[in-house]
């Protein structure tokens, strides 16, 4: 009996030998900090301006328009997208002294995505939501590079006080009227500034109204203007600059549709 007791406490001691030993034994290893996993960040979707409506793919999304002495923009639909309050408004187009500024970060502001206005004898130029993103610095335009021109095909020629049309490189004797692309028979013309030199659209006046032509003597626009302004309304938006009274202009486009 006194043996079983004896055992019972050497195995006693024994186990709590082991256990106290093992417990020493176990090392703890630094736990090294495991890469964070990256969650790139991926860029919010840019929603479409849903007033920018496009209807008719030939014209601007924008237009300039005038409303009491002042001009702003409207879609095509004619809603004011960006409100009146410029003295001057031109369409969105590229500025190629701005393109070409020695300041690289100015050169932005010369693409087609602006636009060029001027309040308070101040220039700026404008994006899409109508934000002035550019006040004009002289400092800041660099030298247009003018690329190749685009020679007309067709001028406007005068015989016995009236104006007709012939194309330059075959016209030689005035006096053979197959030569003329349009015989004399308006009080004026004038061919309109353009990317299509084959088919260039034509401001012509007859019984003292204005109207559009082309080199079919297809009418565009009907002679029901008082005036109709030779600038690069045509080549810059596909659109005219017309007026009625002589005073109030706005835009029409080629379907002699207002805006």
């Amino acid at each position: 009996m006194v043996n079983m007791k004896n055992i019972l406490k050497f195995l006693c001691v024994f186990i709590s030998f082991f256990v106290f030993s093992q417990a020493k034994s176990v090392k703890k290893f630094p736990i090294k900090n495991a890469p964070k996993a990256t969650v790139k960040k991926v860029p919010a979707e840019v929603k479409p301006n849903p007033d920018l409506v496009i209807i008719n793919q030939d014209l601007p999304v924008l237009i300039p328009k005038k409303e009491d002495g002042k001009f702003g923009y409207v879609n095509q639909k004619g809603k004011f997208i960006i409100k009146p309050e410029y003295h001057i408004a031109v369409f969105f187009y590229e500025d190629c002294n701005l393109l070409n500024s020695p300041n690289p970060k100015i050169r932005q502001f010369g693409t087609k995505e602006y636009a060029t206005v001027e309040k308070d004898m101040i220039s700026y130029r404008v994006n899409k939501a109508g934000k002035r993103v550019y006040q004009f610095k002289d400092s800041d335009l660099g030298k247009c590079k003018f690329e190749d021109y685009k020679q007309q095909l067709y001028q406007a020629y005068v015989l016995n006080g009236f104006y007709g049309v012939i194309e330059k490189a075959k016209f030689v004797n005035a006096a053979d009227y197959r030569q003329y692309q349009i015989y004399p028979q308006y009080e004026y013309l004038y061919i309109m500034e353009g990317d299509d030199t084959a088919d260039p659209m034509i401001v012509a006046s007859h019984n003292d109204m204005f109207g559009v032509i082309d080199v079919n003597n297809k009418v565009i626009i009907p002679f029901e203007y008082s005036n109709i302004k030779r600038n690069f309304s045509w080549k810059l938006g596909k659109m005219f600059e017309v007026t009625k009274d002589g005073k109030n202009y706005y835009y029409i486009d080629a379907r002699n549709k207002t805006y």
